[in-house]
């Protein structure tokens, strides 16, 4: 049989090609009998969890996964209204981001503010070390 050994299509004669194209569809109708020996495996296994009470497990994101919250105004807009007339540590913006009823899910909310204080230099100046204002 004709198998590719790191060589181009073009390097094989056309009876190896004709040989490995005939070999390929052989091999699908093996293929296919496995899959659908399988499906009916799943089917059965299925059909029994629900018989002990249990559920099927659908495809897709299971349900309650964590979903972004929807805010009204963008991080940068919230922390540039905080900020305005007053010097903040990262910390201190981040919990008055919060107080200020913008919503985040993430667990490291202080890094989340400290990487927007620092790639927004055209709206945040940096006062001193970890200290924050508006610009």
């Amino acid at each position: 049989m004709a198998k590719r050994s790191g060589g181009t299509l073009s390097d094989l004669s056309v009876a190896d090609l004709e040989r490995e194209i005939s070999r390929r569809r052989r091999s699908v109708g093996g293929l296919l009998r496995r899959r659908d020996k399988l499906a009916a495996k799943l089917a059965a296994l299925e059909s029994e969890i629900a018989t002990l009470g249990g559920a099927a497990r659908g495809k897709g994101r299971p349900a309650g996964a964590r979903k972004r919250p929807a805010n009204e105004m963008s991080l940068v807009e919230c922390l540039y209204k905080v900020l305005e007339g007053k010097t903040m540590s990262v910390s201190e913006a981040a919990e008055a981001v919060l107080k200020s009823g913008y919503q985040s899910s993430s667990p490291k909310f202080n890094t989340i503010v400290n990487q927007a204080l620092i790639n927004k230099k055209n709206r945040f100046e940096k006062k001193g070390r970890g200290l924050y204002t508006v610009k």
